[in-house]
């Protein structure tokens, strides 16, 4: 298998397989696949209907099937499992490395799974065992305890012996630890001092020891954060005892920082990362249908407040045309903070110490824009239906919403997250709701005393 695809992206690995499925050339469409990266495959197999997806997977080769399944989402994996024979997944599961097992354990059945972790020594059911143990979101759950580690009183020739006795080296592998007799942290060596310096120094001579270890506590989105501050390819994980556990690479984090884009995304609309894209109609509809019932909640809840102006509106039929302007302009430029601040909480880069002057600063930006765009649509508006009075209470109402606007944007996600719910999920829907009711209120309002 080749490592780069001959194709150009996935787009064209459809196209091609489109017109193998169509002609019914199933030995071709095992070639085409089999001859990508289980990381492609994976891609591929999401984007396909379920028919065509059902025909592609019984033609992979079953050698790269245990790392397509890892690389697929939650429920396109449980579809495959269902349609995978169980000697062939006990085949493909076995040939896992323990991390990747730990990440789909719960999704294999319980047969297989018992007959696979009997085929392993006692060494990877205890590194297994390990892993499980810790949250799968976590620096624990994350990391692979496939590690190199060495005693700071040898000299970097015996580590070099050592390393060509050991024969191969870990992916990703550009540092070993350094521990002590009780394999506590110590520093880490760069595989390019090992190369570089003289081979008669100890190791304690040539290591790092401002490196910080990872907790095996933390957090996988702190993990990612950890790895973009310091620029890194791999990072040692401890326990509370500061005990070496095992390492993270470059490649989970990409992953963890993937996963987290898709989530946040969305997860806006209601919809999870792990769906599959081609999931029957009826469970797609079923999913959908919660969300729609809580928007239409809040729709209703809009209606109710301009319900309570009906009399003005049927007065003057411009108030009508205008509401929605008042509406939009304040979902937009809370959409904006909260958008800001949600950006913020995922960095870290909010807190107790200035959340407060950055919902001044907020509320002082929802006040210049309100002004700016107050003037404008007051002059288009007045020039419109040929009534200052109009245009200058629309104006007014803009200014007001836009201001509570900021203010709802700053506020929903700081107090959704120490509720511990995610303000990427419900914190669009509360904006919305409170710009649709502030703007409709205060315009109506205004004009129900001034107007009428």
């Amino acid at each position: 298998m080749s490592a780069p695809s001959k194709y150009e992206n996935t787009h064209e690995h459809l196209r091609l397989l489109a017109g193998s499925l169509d002609g019914g050339e199933l030995s071709q469409i095992r070639e085409q696949v089999n001859d990508l990266h289980p990381a492609e495959i994976a891609n591929l197999l999401e984007s396909l209907p379920l028919h065509n997806r059902r025909i592609v997977w019984d033609l992979v080769d079953p050698e790269f099937a245990g790392d397509i399944l890892v690389e697929v989402n939650d429920e396109v994996r449980l579809g495959l499992i269902e349609q995978t024979d169980a000697n062939d997944l006990i085949t493909a599961v076995g040939s896992l490395e323990t991390d990747d097992l730990a990440d789909i354990f719960n999704d294999i059945p319980q047969a297989v799974l018992h007959e696979v972790l009997r085929s392993m020594s006692n060494q990877d059911r205890r590194r297994l065992q390990s892993i499980m143990s810790f949250d799968e979101d976590s620096a624990g759950g994350l990391m692979n305890l496939d590690t190199i580690s060495i005693r700071p009183n040898v000299n970097l020739d015996v580590v070099l012996r050592y390393l060509r006795q050991r024969g191969e080296l870990p992916d990703n592998t550009d540092k070993l630890f350094v521990v002590d007799r009780d394999d506590r942290y110590l520093g880490v060596l760069n595989i390019s001092d090992l190369l570089t310096q003289d081979s008669n120094e100890t190791v304690a001579d040539r290591m790092i020891t401002n490196q910080k270890p990872l907790l095996a506590s933390l957090s996988d989105n702190d993990v990612a954060l950890f790895f973009e501050d310091h620029n890194l390819i791999s990072a040692p994980v401890v326990d509370e005892s500061n005990r070496l556990l095992g390492r993270i690479t470059v490649d989970d984090v990409v992953n963890v920082i993937r996963d987290e884009a898709d989530r946040s995304l969305l997860s806006m609309a209601g919809l999870d990362e792990d769906d599959d894209m081609f999931a029957p109609i009826t469970r797609s509809a079923k999913r959908r249908s919660v969300w729609l019932g809580i928007n239409l909640f809040t729709a209703f809840l809009a209606a109710w407040v301009i319900g309570l102006f009906a009399a003005s509106i049927e007065q003057i039929v411009a108030l009508a045309v205008l509401m929605p302007i008042v509406a939009s302009m304040g979902g937009i430029a809370g959409s904006q903070t909260l958008m800001l601040v949600i950006r913020g909480i995922a960095l870290n880069q909010i807190g107790e110490t200035n959340s407060r002057a950055l919902l001044w600063k907020e509320l002082a930006v929802g006040f210049l824009n309100g002004i700016l765009w107050a003037i404008v649509v007051a002059v288009v508006t007045g020039l419109w239906f040929k009534s200052e009075s109009l245009g200058l209470l629309i104006g007014a109402a803009l200014i007001i919403n836009l201001i509570f606007a900021a203010l709802a944007g700053a506020t929903i996600p700081l107090t959704l997250k120490r509720m511990n719910i995610d303000p990427a999920i419900a914190g669009g829907v509360i904006l919305t709701t409170v710009t649709d009711i502030i703007g409709f209120s205060s315009f109506l309002g205004l004009a129900s005393i001034f107007l009428i």
